[in-house]
């Protein structure tokens, strides 16, 4: 999908699989574009927990809300300087409504779900953050990963008592220490750039980024090819190599539209 206006666009694609070991898939992934309007966009991704009917439903609850909620918006300039408000204020509310769920019904005790949300508005780029789900940014002169994950190795590594290689195989390398809808309250992790063009933001799931580093990330994204078809290589390799975990992307790309004449 592409939106934009005055000679600046953004292109957009997003998909998800189940893997090759999953009976369901419990990630979500989603793009928002509010009608008639080019901008502001706002693309969310979970990777919910809790077993099948807890994971699933807290990142199909938490995806939706937050797209539901940034629809309503009646004006968006309204919030220009309040971004960064709304979105921590409209996750820790949807945080609280999960735990309290999960309080009330045995069948969700223990649900959680990672959580990314990229919000573009006009120039500036708004990056959301809990868990171990991924935001990387990827342009002419660098690629990096945004966000950092909320999990164990990572205290483990921050505090020096292993390296980033031993991380890697880490037995307790999927353990997360932040989730939404764990705790009555949680702290969101904010990240704010400025928007350039030939930049490509990729949101991934833990099926993705465990199989695939940053390097071959970018080789695959950044080749002359539709979007979609960058978007399922990374599938397709994440499966070739096992498979074992649900599999979500979501690539935004900032192109310059070509003016004819």
């Amino acid at each position: 999908m592409t939106v934009g206006k005055g000679g600046a666009v953004v292109r957009y694609e997003v998909l998800s699989d189940i893997g090759r070991k999953r009976t369901t898939n419990e990630d979500r992934a989603a793009v928002f574009v509010p009608e008639h309007q080019p901008f502001p966009l706002l693309a969310v991704i979970a990777d919910g927990m809790g077993g099948h009917k807890g994971g699933d439903f807290a990142s199909e609850t938490v995806v939706r809300t937050i797209g539901e909620r940034f629809l309503q918006i009646s004006d968006y300039d309204v919030l220009r300087a309040r971004w960064r408000d709304w979105l921590i204020g409209t996750i820790q509310e949807v945080n609280y409504d999960l735990y309290d769920i999960a309080l009330r019904e045995e069948q969700y005790n223990g649900m959680g779900t990672t959580l990314d949300v990229v919000l573009i508005y006009e120039e500036r780029v708004f990056i959301a953050h809990v868990g171990d789900s991924r935001v990387y940014r990827i342009g002419r002169d660098e690629a990096i990963q945004v966000t950092k994950d909320h999990s164990y190795v990572n205290v483990l590594i921050d505090s020096g008592e292993i390296t980033r290689e031993e991380a890697k195989v880490h037995p307790q390398r999927n353990w997360i220490v932040k989730a939404v809808g764990t705790e009555r309250r949680i702290d969101v992790d904010l990240y704010t750039f400025e928007r350039s063009e030939e930049t490509l933001l990729l949101l991934c799931t833990d099926g993705l980024s465990n199989k695939i580093d940053l390097d071959e990330m970018v080789t695959f994204v950044t080749r002359s090819a539709p979007l979609k078809e960058r978007a399922q290589s990374l599938i397709d390799v994440a499966n070739e190599r096992g498979g074992e975990d649900n599999i979500s992307v979501i690539l935004v790309e900032s192109v310059k539209e070509e003016v004819e004449g």
